[in-house]
């Protein structure tokens, strides 16, 4: 009963704390909601929920724990932290990584020691590769779920973007889900096909992915900022958390805060 107490008031407290969208946090798995406060996360990271809104995110995507799912290139492992505890016990987990010997090597190294270290919190996670010339990132029809944060851009600028979603489409199961999100660019600037700036207008996605087989099912809003009027000397990285002019108006762009997010969900027709 005590341990019981403590996980009740643990939730309650999580759920106070986001303040931003109780409706969707009062409706998300207490096991997701208890997997995000853990205490063993980065302090790093959870300075970063305030922006992030991870429990309402993947409460958005749908996500349950005895689901198969899949991370596409999860950079530090902000989700990776959350979604290991969360899908270890009855769940199966794959991370997508880049192709060793790309730009992103060393931050796949970093990953895969965050990997080791904490391999009896984050539970089994199975690795895949996604890059050119690898895109099969499970076998067909296999995903429950497919969720990427951030990483569009970086396809568009790599020129395989088209072939990242079609191998999201084979991986899903019929009626499965993907989840995007992605620096929002402005409707006023015409989209630059390689995202140089970081910023993917909305609707681009949206085509992007309905090119792939996609269905559009649900929006949030739940990472949308006013104040990034996205045009910017560095781009997106401008603002937190990389903030590419240094100590340069620094005030300025941490006050503003991380980009203005979409936050998309696609299903794959049954």
């Amino acid at each position: 009963m005590q341990i019981a107490g403590v996980k009740l008031l643990l939730v309650a407290a999580f759920i106070g704390a986001l303040g931003h969208g109780t409706a969707s946090a009062a409706a998300a798995d207490p096991a997701l909601i208890a997997a995000a406060a853990s205490p063993a996360r980065p302090a790093a990271a959870v300075a970063r929920d305030k922006a992030r809104h991870p429990v309402e995110e993947l409460t958005f995507f749908g996500v349950k724990p005895g689901m198969t799912v899949i991370e596409l290139w999860p950079g530090g492992g902000y989700w990776t932290d959350i979604l290991g505890p969360y899908l270890a016990p009855s769940g199966h987990y794959t991370v997508a990584l880049p192709p060793a010997g790309g730009e992103e090597n060393a931050g796949v190294v970093r990953f895969r020691a965050h990997l080791a270290a904490e391999k009896d919190r984050l539970g089994t996670i199975h690795e895949t590769t996604l890059g050119a010339g690898h895109f099969d990132l499970a076998p067909p029809a296999s995903a429950d779920l497919i969720v990427t944060f951030r990483n569009l851009h970086n396809w568009m600028g790599d020129g395989y973007a088209d072939e990242a979603l079609a191998a999201c489409f084979s991986a899903l199961k019929p009626g499965g889900i993907l989840g995007i999100e992605e620096h929002r660019g402005s409707n006023e600037v015409p989209q630059d096909p390689k995202g140089k700036s970081g910023y993917v207008r909305q609707d681009y996605a949206i085509a992007l992915a309905k090119k792939a087989g996609f269905v559009l099912v649900g929006s949030s809003e739940i990472n949308a900022n006013p104040r990034d009027t996205k045009n910017w000397p560095d781009g997106v990285w401008t603002l937190p958390p990389t903030l590419a002019q240094g100590e340069k108006d620094r005030a300025k762009y941490v006050a503003i805060g991380e980009s203005d997010n979409f936050v998309l969900k696609f299903q794959k027709p049954r």
